[in-house]
């Protein structure tokens, strides 16, 4: 071989080792930081949100629990809403799925801001799916609504 294309390779090579080094230490960064938390809106901090005595929302028919609806050894795996639940493999999330290997210890989290449920990514190495689409930011949840981290799917349901 050319001692020119020998050299490009060389660099190629180099690049691509320095493109997985980075990629390794953005793995860990993301598993070691702190959730993001969203700020409270102004007029749900002084409590005159239209809520229940056992804090459900009034006048709408809200979701009460997370389902597991894949994979089948999980299904049916139900967890009761709260103001705020968060999945991943850690034991300390409220939602933990530490069979499945690709959702990130902390890795979503869902909240109720006034009378709707919110889910957000917290930042995971494979990200969230809500309804097939990856998670941008923040996004409002209805009943029915499929959300995915990692390989598990989990439902909104009455």
């Amino acid at each position: 071989m050319a001692d020119p294309a020998l050299r490009f390779l060389e660099y190629v090579f180099l690049a691509l080792l320095y493109l997985f080094f980075l990629r390794v230490v953005r793995a860990v960064w993301v598993e070691l930081r702190e959730p993001r938390v969203v700020p409270v809106a102004p007029s749900l901090a002084n409590g005159s949100a239209h809520v229940s005595s056992n804090g459900a929302p009034k006048g709408r028919s809200s979701p009460h629990q997370l389902t597991v609806v894949s994979p089948d050894d999980e299904k049916g795996r139900a967890f009761p809403l709260a103001d705020e639940l968060t999945i991943g493999r850690s034991p300390r999330c409220s939602v933990p799925l530490a069979a499945d290997g690709f959702v990130s210890q902390v890795h979503a989290r869902l909240f109720r801001r006034g009378d709707e449920y919110w889910v957000e990514d917290l930042g995971s190495t494979n990200g969230t799916l809500m309804n097939g689409r990856k998670l941008a930011g923040a996004a409002p949840l209805r009943k029915g609504d499929l959300i995915q981290v990692g390989q598990t799917v989990l439902e909104l349901r009455k």
